[in-house]
């Protein structure tokens, strides 16, 4: 049996905002898995358990840059340590400078964009004088490029969350599209391009809430597969109802525009890195305890 602490215990209630002791009847059914837990806790406390995804768990910057023409465009995320390194003006400038050199080159990688030219020196050159200046670790963590014979349009929400879309149509449709997307996060176009890994996840939670109910299996199965076919509604950008006009969907919004939408990029700072969190009386009594 493993050992559950308070520290596992935090995290868990941070991760989802199920109660105190929820988390740690569930950390202990699980014998201290983390990911076991939380499936548990959706179980038994339904979406109230399902937020983790969407939580920002790092520092740093989303930067967006769009051609004149609409044609190029990328999306980048930095990480820096703190939220006040985020909001320095070196540290948009250099954000917001790389997401250029990204939509206007055809960079593969992130080592690729390391060594490529910004003014006189390269980026990791710029990178590391910078680290230098502002004192904290600074990071290229990801990017997206768009080429596009169609159009771009962005969003980006307190530098924290940053759509780019490739559509057709009015540039309002565009703007009313990375709007959309920012707010309701989707994972896929359609219900086609949501991964099988989210799919078998959400079924092995809708089988086991299902299984309570004492039904036939023949039951417990189309319960299942409704769930997950509903699920699958939830996530898919053109199936999800319009958030300026939620009697429409997307997909009905886009044919009454005369619009199609081909493709997205979402991003949001931090989402699934782990944040370092640290007991700093626990860290002092360790130090006494050393000394004594």
């Amino acid at each position: 049996m493993a050992d559950i602490t308070a520290a596992m215990v935090k995290e868990l209630r941070e991760k989802t905002d199920a109660p105190m002791m929820e988390c740690k009847k569930a950390l202990t059914e699980a014998d201290g898995d983390m990911a076991r837990a939380e499936e548990i806790l959706r179980v038994k406390l339904g979406s109230k358990a399902s937020k983790a995804a969407g939580r920002v768990t790092a520092e740093g910057l989303i930067g967006l840059y769009i051609s004149p023409d609409a044609k190029q465009g990328a999306v980048i995320e930095i990480n820096c340590e703190t939220d006040f390194v985020a909001k320095n003006d070196d540290f948009v400038a250099f954000v917001n400078n790389l997401a250029k050199i990204v939509a206007t080159n055809d960079v593969a990688d992130v080592a690729a964009l390391s060594s490529s030219a910004m003014g006189d020196a390269t980026v990791e050159v710029t990178r590391l004088a910078l680290v230098g200046k502002i004192g904290e670790n600074i990071s290229i963590r990801r990017f997206q490029r768009f080429s596009t014979a169609n159009k771009l349009s962005s969003y980006v929400h307190s530098g924290k969350i940053g759509v780019l879309v490739e559509f057709s149509g009015a540039d309002e449709v565009g703007k009313d599209l990375a709007m959309h997307i920012a707010a309701t996060k989707p994972r896929a176009l359609d219900e086609s391009g949501v991964s099988e890994s989210d799919k078998e996840a959400e079924r092995s939670v809708a089988r086991q809430k299902a299984a309570e109910s004492g039904k036939p299996a023949e039951i417990v199965e189309k319960m299942v597969e409704g769930t997950v076919q509903k699920f699958l509604k939830e996530v898919a950008l053109l199936s999800q109802p319009f958030v300026k006009n939620d009697k429409q969907t997307i997909a009905q919004m886009l044919k009454e525009k005369s619009a199609t939408v081909t493709g997205f990029a979402l991003f949001v700072v931090g989402e699934g890195i782990e944040k370092k969190t640290s007991d700093f009386a626990a860290e002092v009594a360790a130090a006494a305890a050393g000394q004594a």
